[in-house]
């Protein structure tokens, strides 16, 4: 099947890459498709859970593409924070620029909210949902993962992206920062949501 990757991030598009295409799926990108960034794109991120987010990104550019759309809303939750930054994640520092830039705020934001907490604070785990949108003004279908962890008292590796360096997988036994890609597919929150999108695409 020919997927539209409904996401203009880096990280994540190479995450969809390599999961999808594995399975033999032809993936697209908003910009390969023509799809030049709208400004109305800021207001499709602004719902109370990941549910809606992913609704609202699959639904628009399937409507402005005509094709099979999946999109994707992700986040870290800490428990301690009372699951801060959830759907706040990409923007929580207030932080604007390159997705460094951005990534490096958020992080030294999770580090300050955190600073002293002992590790039974720090337990967290991400979570993503994604939504498919089949045929335009069809009903979507949502597909969730989650993986378990802490956040760590400093960066370990300089893998991944977003929270990945502060983030300590249960899994793994090491940070997502030191994981591999492959790695990190096989038990991270995209990965497993992942898994059970292609599943049901081969049904």
């Amino acid at each position: 099947m020919k997927l539209l990757v409904a996401t203009r991030s880096g990280g994540k598009q190479r995450e969809a890459r390599r999961l999808l295409e594995a399975a033999g799926h032809a993936v697209l990108f908003p910009d390969e498709c023509g799809l030049i960034e709208r400004s109305e794109e800021d207001q499709l991120e602004t719902g109370d859970s990941f549910e809606a987010n992913a609704r609202r990104k699959a639904e628009y550019f399937a409507w402005l593409s005509g094709l099979p759309t999946v999109a994707d809303d992700s986040g870290l939750e800490v428990l301690s924070l009372g699951g801060a930054p959830g759907v706040r994640s990409k923007r929580w520092a207030g932080a604007t620029g390159s997705a460094e830039s951005v990534d490096a705020a958020n992080n030294t934001e999770l580090l300050r909210r955190l600073q002293g907490a002992p590790e039974a604070r720090r337990k967290a785990r991400y979570r993503c949902v994604l939504a498919l949108v089949r045929w335009v003004n069809t009903v979507p279908e949502f597909f969730e993962g989650a993986c378990s962890g802490r956040i760590l008292t400093a960066p370990e590796g300089v893998g991944g992206f977003g929270y990945d360096p502060l983030f300590w997988s249960d899994d793994l036994g090491k940070s997502f920062g030191l994981a591999s890609a492959e790695e990190k597919d096989a038990v991270s929150h995209r990965g497993r949501a992942l898994a059970r999108l292609v599943a049901a695409l081969t049904v």
